[in-house]
């Protein structure tokens, strides 16, 4: 018996970055679409921005008081009922940060969008160490599932 996964009307939006082409490359419309379905509990309607410092860095200023540029920034804006949010994602610090942990490029955007997907249903990894253990412990299993390494690791 198997389970349909949630519905996702996805738009996928790429800022000007330098390297461009080496996110698209990594950012396959089909790949973004099958992470957030796989983290997904409900139908939603998702953009997902990947964006340079400068835009990384005046959205967490603004949205977050903190005046640099962040890998994921999730705002959910409804949850019935439909799942609607946007996932913004910083492409030079994503990349920078997947070298420093020898990861693939991929998989630490899958990671992240897994993460952002499940913060805009709620999950808080803030709020104490046992929300952080129970969603670490989700996202592990969500990537596994798709095929990804711990990212914890």
């Amino acid at each position: 018996m198997s389970t349909s996964l949630p519905t996702l009307d996805l738009s996928l939006q790429f800022a000007h970055l330098v390297d461009a082409a080496m996110h698209r490359q990594a950012l396959a419309r089909h790949a973004v679409r099958r992470w957030i379905r796989h983290a997904l509990a409900r139908d939603a309607q998702m953009t997902v921005r990947i964006v340079d410092t400068q835009e990384g860095q005046e959205l967490n200023r603004s949205y977050r008081g903190k005046d640099y540029a962040t890998n994921v920034l999730t705002f959910g804006y409804a949850m019935e009922p439909l799942l609607h949010a946007d996932l913004v994602l910083c492409a030079p610090v994503i990349a920078q940060e997947a070298r420093a942990q020898g990861k693939t490029l991929q998989a630490h955007y899958a990671h992240l969008i897994v993460h952002g997907t499940l913060h805009a249903q709620g999950w808080d990894h803030e709020t104490s160490r046992a929300d952080a253990r129970a969603m670490e412990a989700h996202e592990v299993a969500l990537l596994a599932s798709l095929g990804f390494g711990n990212p914890y690791r």
